[in-house]
């Protein structure tokens, strides 16, 4: 039986990185959109062009290499935004406008049009958008607190206009999957024209009901949904794109519907977004937390050594999850290292695989046993900005009996600088040696650490955001010595903040909009 197509919209690169800290770099973004295009994304949201220099690149770059996806910018009801937009997604093979516009009440009083000017606003961007771009997308801002009526008047002036997509956002995430079902339904059953366009939904997270409202939109008749990688978003986010499709592929029994996602692309997917974004996956995270496949309870590992099926409603694999964790050691050669990475869904370049084997010699002469996450830790530490600050060496000394010091060399610029500083622990008297010899703005937002595997010799994940200046970055190192991977860390987000310091000079990264940029 032919099934009908769920478009996934991914605004991973415009939507996700609104989240305070999740700033992606250049390269960063563009990697990130070759792996979305790879996976079977339909459309790209790839930023917001008239926001910064910066996100015109980003954007215009994303359309020129993308192979198969439509490749989407944002912009706001004015035709400056909208031509801006039309310049950065000309060069796709398949572009798109999205423009939108606050239509609750609420929002109505932001730029403080009545309803008749409002209308009168959407009629000619909308249409100026046609005119640039035959492919538009058009979302009425916090639809589901806007009045019936006037929602349904307004769509309707878009749709004849030229809108192709029609967009419902639950902006505030304030909906639930019934009303969200009835609304959908109403709406093209209320609208003229509606039948002619294609209706997407575009939820928040605010109450936990972002996915659930997603496919309850689908069910009434939306096929187009709006999602990120890691649901990851401003305040608590938005639809995870691999709940959404994972629910459609296990549950097509009572969800009919397809998507075009290589589901076998998500981990790897998952794993990249959680670094380039300093965003790290909750261990009970649905489909891709690391507790997603693992079994503790002696009923639940007893049913699971019998048949699988008794506690795993999928496998490991059909999200691209290795389903045994065999570790590699000392003695493991290059093709071991490359085959196993190749099986994590990592293709490493020649001279990358020298580098990252260097490094695992090293891993491996201080750890018994290198497991999956232990390599992927070490991959991650390739992904950093420019070096302008280097940990040259790094010696501690802490105890019951204070004070705790840290003995430091930095290399800054090429230039080593040294230092003995004290604190208030290993770690505040390691950080403090950084201030020290690198003086800066940034003030801390986010100390965590994380063991990568079990034992006492594990690798510790540590992720660090700093924050200066209404700019937030946000570093992240592995290392065997919690204290070295919490120094790398550190010096990580600085240099970041020094990255972005350098891309916020005038015409270059610096923000423009007036006023929330969100749908």
């Amino acid at each position: 039986m032919t099934q009908d197509r769920v478009l996934i919209f991914d605004t991973t690169l415009r939507d996700g990185e609104q989240s305070p800290g999740a700033t992606m770099t250049h390269e960063e973004k563009l990697e990130i959109a070759e792996l979305l295009d790879d996976m079977g994304v339909d459309i790209i949201e790839a930023g917001f062009p008239i926001a910064s220099e910066g996100d015109f690149r980003a954007v215009s770059e994303i359309a020129k290499r993308s192979k198969n996806s439509t490749i989407c910018g944002l912009a706001r009801a004015n035709f400056k935004d909208i031509e801006r937009c039309a310049e950065a997604v000309k060069h796709a093979g398949s572009g798109r406008i999205h423009t939108f516009i606050g239509t609750s009440p609420l929002h109505r009083a932001i730029p403080n049009l009545d309803m008749d000017q409002m209308a009168e606003r959407i009629h000619e961007t909308v249409t100026h958008a046609r005119n640039l771009c035959d492919n538009v997308q058009w979302s009425p801002m916090d639809a589901t607190r806007t009045e019936w009526d006037y929602l349904c008047r307004v769509i309707e002036i878009a749709i004849k206009a030229g809108a192709t997509t029609i967009n419902i956002p639950d902006t505030v995430g304030y909906t639930a999957p019934r009303e969200s079902a009835d609304l959908i339904r109403r709406l093209i059953e209320t609208v003229p024209g509606a039948d002619e366009v294609i209706f997407a939904t575009h939820c928040h997270n605010d109450l936990g009901m972002a996915t659930a409202n997603s496919l309850a939109a689908v069910e009434a008749g939306a096929r187009q949904i709006e999602c990120t990688i890691n649901g990851l978003g401003e305040r608590a986010g938005n639809t995870a794109l691999e709940e959404v499709v994972m629910a459609l592929k296990v549950r097509n029994d009572i969800m009919p519907f397809q998507t075009g996602i290589d589901t076998t692309k998500i981990m790897n997917i998952s794993r990249r977004v959680a670094t380039a974004s300093g965003f790290a996956v909750q261990f009970n995270k649905a489909i891709v937390g690391k507790n997603a496949f693992a079994h503790e309870s002696g009923i639940h590992q007893d049913g699971m050594l019998k048949n699988k099926e008794t506690f795993e409603i999928m496998r490991p694999e059909d999200v691209g999850l290795a389903g045994t964790s065999l570790p590699l050691g000392k003695h493991s050669g290059r093709a071991a290292l490359r085959a196993k990475l190749e099986s994590l869904g990592y293709e490493l370049a020649d001279n990358q695989l020298k580098d990252l084997f260097v490094r695992f010699k090293d891993l491996a002469d201080r750890k018994k046993e290198v497991y999956d996450d232990d390599l992927i830790a070490l991959i991650r530490q390739n992904d950093t900005v420019e070096d302008h600050i280097k940990l040259k060496s790094l010696q501690v000394v802490c105890g019951t009996e204070g004070p705790q010091t840290a003995d430091m060399t930095l290399e800054i610029d090429g230039e080593e600088k040294s230092v003995k500083a004290t604190g208030d622990g290993p770690v505040d008297a390691t950080f403090n040696a950084i201030k020290e010899l690198f003086d800066h703005g940034g003030r801390l937002q986010l100390y965590q650490v994380h063991a990568v595997t079990e034992g006492t010799d594990a690798q510790a994940t540590v992720s660090v955001r700093l924050e200066e200046d209404g700019k937030i970055a946000t570093g992240q190192s592995a290392d065997t010595d919690t204290v070295v991977a919490s120094a790398k860390a550190y010096i990580n987000a600085i240099n970041r903040l020094i990255v972005r310091r350098e891309k916020s000079a005038p015409g270059e990264d610096t923000k423009i909009v007036n006023y929330k940029d969100t749908v």
